[in-house]
């Protein structure tokens, strides 16, 4: 008795010890925020959602191209010719930006209009957000995080909005026993549901990464805990997650990171794969089982930070991302991809998408007239061919190479060559191949957007939309808000350089191990026909 009455006082001496250096952290807190004349950031966000509560009329104003940005949300319109984009980050070498805007892009006439809205979300990046065709559209954002100018505090959501297309309405959703406060999580729209899975929270002092599930009814507006079955994938953030046609969700990759000692932590890359399947006799929806799978097929190279996007032919599409090395205990040395990988959610089948460029010299007849000046898309599976396509019907897709206006393109910063591009970052953007064929070298040119990491990426009418995303050279970072367009329609893949703005900015911060946060671009959206 005596023994456990003892460890008891131990208990509660830990407890106070606890709160008396919370205490101390929380008032040291304050004269440095006091310092640099900033409030809490709790406060910060509950003032810009009273401020916006405020608002009576919605306010439609057309706007230039947005801002640079990462780590926002893009999806396509469910009912017209329009991409939306929300929210997002910039940093421009001493403050960051966190952006609440919510921009609509008009494919048909090119133009882009700002949309205010009564009661809209606080700012934040590292969310998530859906499109989903119901009541004339809706848009479903969930989580993300805010972080002050100076970078001195951050704020994880753990908040559920709506915004109902046709009425141009945000709606906060009030409902219980949802998610912790994340970002950098994945969300997907099946069988009548909004389901989420893992993320991080991170508040600089502490970090800690999740793999836990939950969905959200939308029938009866209440989230449940699904507690699948099976061994589960590790915690982690910024993985690839896709709603399948079978009510399977596809989950694979993502980064985490754990603490080694003190003030030292370890990065992981995560390649492996899960299956989440629902159980096939269960009609409350509650009812899911893990299961690891390996996909087959090529193995892509180690990467996160990846933008995906899927195709209405049971495809879909992985740009870029980046590859950390550690040098040291804090540093990070990152390489940055471009390449383009296909899935064929069907097979579950990776393959390698090879873009090719036009063939400069002659070429015998036929051949000319098959390729009518376009361009070939190579898709190279390693071992036999594959259908690649965002269409659905089409077996190859060519590309036209558009030559961009050299009055925009800044100065070659950085070369990328990855053994089939050569890619100038900021600067050239045409790199070149090599065919032996039967009228001997044939040199062929193609344009490809720079490497990056955290771009939004969407599939809209046979269209592969990007937009921005981040590279670092170096110890610097440059955020991008160039866009562009490549298709299969026709049989071809077109890169609209009318919409395309090569604009980087420089920045000096350097990556720090402990600060590394990793998100992805992960688009679901719902199948239409291609090239309507």
């Amino acid at each position: 008795m005596g023994k456990k009455n003892k460890d008891k006082k131990k208990g509660k001496g830990a407890e106070k010890t606890a709160a008396k250096t919370e205490k101390k952290m929380s008032s040291k807190k304050k004269k440095e925020l006091a310092e640099i004349g900033e409030d809490d950031v709790e406060n910060i966000v509950a003032q810009i959602e009273q401020e916006e509560k405020k608002r009576q009329k919605v306010v439609q104003v057309a706007i230039p191209p947005p801002s640079r940005r990462a780590n926002f949300a893009l999806a396509a319109h469910p009912e017209k010719d329009e991409l939306i984009f929300y929210g997002g980050e910039y940093f421009d070498g001493k403050n960051t930006t966190v952006y609440g805007d919510l921009l609509f892009y008009n494919i048909s006439s090119n133009e882009w209009t700002l949309c205010k809205a009564p009661g809209s979300p606080p700012p934040r990046c590292g969310h998530q957000m859906l499109a989903l065709p119901l009541e004339k559209g809706q848009l479903w954002v969930f989580g993300g995080e805010f972080q002050t100018p100076s970078q001195s505090q951050f704020y994880h959501y753990r908040d559920l909005w709506v915004f109902r297309l046709a009425d141009k309405k945000w709606e906060k959703i009030n409902a219980s026993g949802g998610p912790s406060a994340r970002s950098g999580h994945r969300m997907v729209y099946s069988k009548r549901q909004v389901v989420v899975f893992g993320g991080f929270h991170d508040n600089l002092s502490d970090y800690k990464y999740f793999n836990d599930v939950y969905a959200f009814n939308l029938e009866d507006y209440k989230w449940r805990k699904l507690e699948p079955s099976g061994t589960p994938p590790s915690p982690r953030s910024g993985c690839q997650m896709v709603a399948l046609k079978d009510g399977k969700i596809l989950i694979f990759g993502g980064y985490s990171k754990e603490k080694i000692k003190k003030d030292v932590d370890k990065g992981t890359v995560h390649m492996d794969s899960f299956l989440l399947s629902p159980d096939k006799g269960d009609s409350t929806g509650t009812k899911w089982k893990w299961i690891s799978i390996k996909p087959s097929g090529i193995r892509l190279p180690p990467r996160c930070s990846s933008s995906i996007a899927v195709a209405p032919n049971n495809m879909a599409y992985l740009f870029g991302g980046v590859f950390d090395v550690e040098e040291g205990e804090e540093d990070l040395c990152g390489t940055f991809f471009n390449d383009l990988y296909v899935l064929d959610l069907e097979k579950i089948t990776w393959r390698t998408v090879t873009l090719s460029g036009k063939r400069n010299e002659s070429k015998p007849k036929r051949r000319q007239q098959k390729e009518e000046n376009m361009e070939e898309l190579e898709v190279d599976e390693s071992e036999k061919s594959a259908e690649a396509t965002l269409g659905e019907g089409d077996d190859t897709m060519d590309t036209e190479v558009a030559t961009p206006d050299a009055t925009c393109i800044p100065a070659p910063m950085t070369v990328s060559d990855d053994g089939i591009f050569k890619m100038t970052i900021g600067g050239t953007t045409s790199s070149s191949t090599f065919h032996e064929g039967a009228s001997g070298v044939e040199q062929k040119s193609v344009f490809m957007p720079s490497p990056r990491m955290s771009c939004g990426m969407i599939i809209k009418h046979g269209l592969l939309y990007l937009y921005g995303g981040l590279v670092e050279d170096g110890d610097k970072q440059l955020t991008l808000s160039d866009f562009y367009a490549l298709g299969t329609c026709s049989n071809k893949w077109q890169c609209t350089v009318h919409m395309a703005i090569f604009e980087s900015s420089f920045s000096c911060q350097r990556r720090i191990l402990s600060k590394r946060i990793h998100y992805v671009s992960n688009i679901q959206i719902q199948r239409e026909e291609c090239c309507q």
